[in-house]
């Protein structure tokens, strides 16, 4: 029996909890226990389905027989392979042994007509696949499958980044009810409910879950599945709102901050700054995790830094120059030599001489008199504090006539004992403008007083940036190194939620669809696998799903990918290679290889890669090209078969 924390949470010996303590099995909605319950009073929390051999097939009379032996709580024998009696029909189904959890039966399926003989041959194809060549299969777990996926790509984009399955494998490794959850779900339903119920969640873990994924951090697409849950259906159901939950705002987050990448260019240095904006501390600390992973390089959440392991980064507010009132206010004006050799006992004078001096140089005459002198006593004292950090808000009074001298003089000052200065930041104003004037300035410095590099004095930008401001700062031109990103990035202003759904595909071996008037709701059935398919360049050409027992798509070998609901688009594609895409990352009973957790820079590291093999047309701002995402020409017909099969005809008096 596995240990307990003193909560009475399982300690996993490998897997840490989720982040935020508040991720437990209670976070969820009322209605996942209403079903759990309703599924244990049905008995279906467990439900199993098992075909066993004796098969035959009748060529001239289009007719096949087999036996199977099928579960009381499940659907219809015919309806259990999803198949219809408008095509076929069941001319016998005679029981042949009652037991206590279910019957056996022969079942005789016959094509009336020479044009529903084709269909047979396909029934039996699919026979064969399910049943593992009719030799006694018990599924492991209860034989449900759900997929989490999302219908539309957020912003106006063409793609996603995937993010939050690290959080997803966590929670379940750790999944366990306390007695104090147990009592508060019991006074939160109805007293008829049975107390064997409660014993029933008391027991309950994930160990019969079983869970195949994209890897976090990848690039993805409309309706491929992300993951695919299976195992016992009252489980999977307590599952549902977690998942949706812990892979919602974190894939949204993270796709937001890779689109800001995308615009400010690989070249940028991007600074998460969200954290008071953000919703809550979880919504600051999540938003931080994901930024990174999406392509940021640093964070001000020391929080978020501890935990993560991201760098962070940070300068002085408006409040802390304002709070100033002149140089005199300082007290301790001594400052060592980098190399520890001297000491400069007054470097408030010195700054005062290098100020002096940039006031009457030959190249920057004119462009300020008088700096605001309590402005010059925050930097110094802040250079004081931080000699090899320096980096000073330089627009809290006037930035060519105040807080650029001001630095300048505060930066060659800490030159002249050996400390570089970092640069700058500007956050508010016309920030092409200013970029650019306070690079002449820097290089008029160099140029006069023949100090190298220091015209690359890094400038950074902030002030309410979004995806917007960065293009059309672009377009301006500008001389911004850096960018410090906060409220649109982490609240995701521009779109609230990406939409992420959960949806049962297969219970029982038997595949599920989810109809809807709007086709862009309509689920795709079955447990399916995964591939992307790249061409000649490079470039990923085309997502497609297969059935789960469909031949694995070879390189160089033509294949048929097809539109989910489309009929008339479809491509014949010849990969030059194929990726596999979900991958087995928790296993439950399985003796399946479970698939490691890579670190957070791991993680970033492979969003980044993802995104450079982009073809660029996906990838840009306005109308980008469509990624395809497509369904195998056999899982397509299934489809449209279990759709027609499932939708009532109407009739017209």
């Amino acid at each position: 029996m596995a240990e307990t924390t003193p909560n009475g949470r399982p300690e996993s010996a490998n897997i840490d909890g989720p982040t935020n303590p508040m991720v437990t099995p209670i976070l969820t909605d009322l209605y996942q226990f209403t079903m759990a319950y309703a599924y244990w009073k049905a008995g279906k929390h467990n439900e199993r389905a098992v075909l066993v051999f004796n098969f035959e097939f009748n060529s001239s009379s289009f007719s096949i027989k087999f036996h199977l032996y099928y579960s009381l709580m499940s659907f219809g024998v015919a309806q259990w392979f999803g198949l219809g009696t408008s095509m076929l029909e069941v001319s016998s189904l005679k029981p042949l042994a009652s037991e206590s959890k279910g019957f056996a039966f022969w079942v005789e399926l016959v094509a009336p007509d020479l044009s529903s003989a084709g269909y047979l041959s396909y029934v039996v194809r699919e026979l064969l696949h399910r049943s593992g060549g009719f030799t006694c299969a018990h599924p492991k777990g209860s034989g449900c499958g759900f997929d989490l996926y999302f219908r539309r790509n957020p912003f106006g984009g063409e793609y996603t980044i995937f993010a939050g399955l690290e959080e997803c494998i966590k929670f379940i490794a750790n999944f366990k009810f306390t007695e104090d959850e147990i009592d508060f779900i019991r006074s939160s339903l109805p007293s008829s409910c049975e107390d064997g119920f409660f014993e029933y969640l008391r027991r309950l873990d994930c160990s019969d879950i079983e869970i195949y994924s994209i890897s976090e951090g990848s690039v993805v697409f409309p309706k491929v599945p992300l993951m695919r849950i299976e195992g016992p259906v009252a489980v999977v159901q307590l599952l549902e709102t977690p998942f949706v939950n812990l892979i919602n705002y974190a894939s949204l987050v993270t796709t937001n901050a890779a689109r800001h990448r995308f615009v400010a260019g690989r070249s940028k240095i991007l600074l998460e700054f969200g954290l008071r904006r953000a919703q809550g501390p979880d919504g600051g600390i999540s938003a931080s995790k994901y930024c990174y992973m999406g392509g940021f390089d640093a964070t001000s959440n020391v929080a978020a830094g501890k935990l993560f392991g991201i760098p962070l980064r940070g300068t002085h507010s408006h409040a802390f120059v304002s709070s100033f009132m002149s140089p005199d206010e300082i007290i301790e004006k001594s400052l060592k030599h980098h190399n520890g050799s001297s000491v400069c006992e007054d470097f408030v004078s010195l700054v005062q001489t290098w100020l002096d001096k940039l006031k009457w140089s030959h190249l920057l005459g004119g462009i300020f008199s008088e700096t605001n002198q309590s402005e010059l006593a925050a930097f110094a004292s802040y250079a004081l504090a931080f000699p090899g950090s320096f980096l000073a808000l330089v627009d809290t009074y006037d930035v060519m006539r105040s807080g650029l001298p001001n630095f300048c003089a505060v930066a060659l000052a800490l030159n002249d004992l050996g400390y570089k200065a970092v640069g700058i930041r500007l956050d508010s104003g016309d920030l092409a403008y200013q970029s650019c004037e306070a690079r002449k300035f820097f290089c008029a410095i160099e140029k006069e007083f023949g100090l190298p590099a220091f015209g690359k004095t890094s400038i950074t930008a902030s002030n309410d940036l979004n995806e917007e401001t960065l293009d059309a700062l672009n377009k301006q031109g500008h001389e911004v190194d850096a960018f410090g990103i906060g409220t649109h990035l982490v609240t995701c202003y521009a779109q609230a939620a990406l939409g992420v759904v959960f949806k049962l595909v297969e219970i029982n071996n038997q595949p599920r669809i989810k109809l809807s008037e709007d086709v862009s709701k309509v689920s795709i059935p079955c447990k399916k696998r995964c591939y992307r398919l790249y061409g000649k360049e490079g470039y990923p050409l085309v997502d497609i799903m297969t059935g789960e027992n469909e031949p694995h798509p070879k390189v160089g070998e033509r294949i048929l990918c097809r539109h989910p609901f489309s009929e008339s688009k479809r491509a014949y594609v010849v990969p030059q290679r194929v990726e596999e895409l979900l991958k087995c990352f928790w296993p439950g009973k399985s003796d399946k290889t479970r698939e490691d957790l890579p670190p957070l820079k791991e993680i970033r590291e492979r969003c980044i890669e993802q995104l450079d093999q982009m073809r660029p047309d996906h990838m840009r701002r306005l109308n980008p090209t469509p990624y395809k995402v497509s369904v195998s020409a056999k899982l397509y017909d299934f489809i449209h078969f279990l759709w027609l099969n499932e939708a009532p005809v109407g009739e017209l008096q």
